[in-house]
């Protein structure tokens, strides 16, 4: 079974990103921390005034952050991002729909 991100900015600027499933070795822990350290390497501002980010603010912010040219040119960085994304969510399919501020599984 195959696992998936799908990241979209608006509806002509989408990214499927496949996964095998047998891909899916990182930790959970791993893969927040690699989303922290994103997090802070892009210079992502909180959603929340309380400044409380939750895991899945993390993913929706980092990919607003870096935007569609990022997914674009760097496959390597968007494979990452996809691994985290399902490793730290814990689900096979991820739907972050970056132009509505929402993430679906």
């Amino acid at each position: 079974m195959r696992q998936e991100v799908i990241v979209s900015f608006n509806p002509q600027q989408c990214y499927t990103l496949l996964l095998p499933a047998a891909s899916a070795d990182l930790a959970a822990d791993q893969a927040r921390r690699w989303l922290d350290d994103e997090f802070v390497a892009n210079d992502c501002e909180p959603l929340r005034a309380s400044g409380k980010v939750l895991i899945a603010d993390k993913v929706l912010v980092l990919a607003g952050t870096v935007g569609p040219a990022r997914f674009a040119s760097d496959a390597a960085w968007a494979a990452a991002f996809a691994h985290a994304t399902l490793a730290a969510l814990g689900r096979p399919l991820v739907r972050v729909d970056v132009e509505a501020g929402a993430i679906s599984y």
